[in-house]
């Protein structure tokens, strides 16, 4: 089973009785305003994600982490890797992505999380290059794609919601530096 702990936070697979915390989480529409369209998603759209991110694991051998606070064992959200499907231009790439409670948010988890995971996809799978996309004017995902150290390599459209996305990327060598 694949885990990472930082000194706050356990990155680990998703268990059965993470459900109804992740559900809470995606009902939010603080948190989904800039995830897709922004709409919550409900339990049953919960079940799903979840069950296609642990797929993502058996497939590619990376996925979504569930994100648990090592001081209370509650879960913050996730972090992890995923294929980008949805953008041509970045569906070669593996993407990290983030998604935290609102309680969780301005402590500093989203980059301790997204750190960790960045480390884990460069030195521990080998993936040479990794992408994060994020809707403009998103500006707290815009600052932990900088302390990742990521630049920005373009600017594209959503081709399904048409809002503008900002496409960030580093690869080992730059995360090497």
């Amino acid at each position: 089973m694949t885990e990472i702990r930082t000194p706050r936070l356990l990155l680990r697979r998703w268990h059965d009785d993470d459900l109804s915390s992740m559900a809470e989480i995606n009902a939010d529409p603080r948190v989904m305003h800039w995830v897709d369209d922004g709409r919550v998603r409900d339990l049953e759209q919960t079940a799903e994600d979840i069950e296609r991110w642990e797929e993502e694991w058996d497939d590619e051998g990376y996925g979504l982490f569930a994100v648990e606070l090592l001081a209370s064992g509650e879960l913050a959200g996730f972090t992890g890797l995923y294929v980008p499907e949805f953008l041509p231009e970045a569906a070669a790439d593996a993407a990290i992505a983030w998604r935290l409670g609102a309680q969780f948010w301005g402590q500093g988890y989203a980059s301790e999380a997204a750190q960790a995971t960045l480390e884990f996809a460069l030195q521990d799978r080998g993936i040479d290059r990794v992408v994060s996309i994020h809707r403009v004017g998103d500006n707290a995902s815009e600052n932990v794609v900088r302390k990742l150290g990521m630049h920005l390599e373009r600017e594209v459209e959503h081709p399904e919601y048409g809002h503008p996305l900002f496409v960030h990327a580093i690869d080992l060598t730059e995360f090497q530096a």
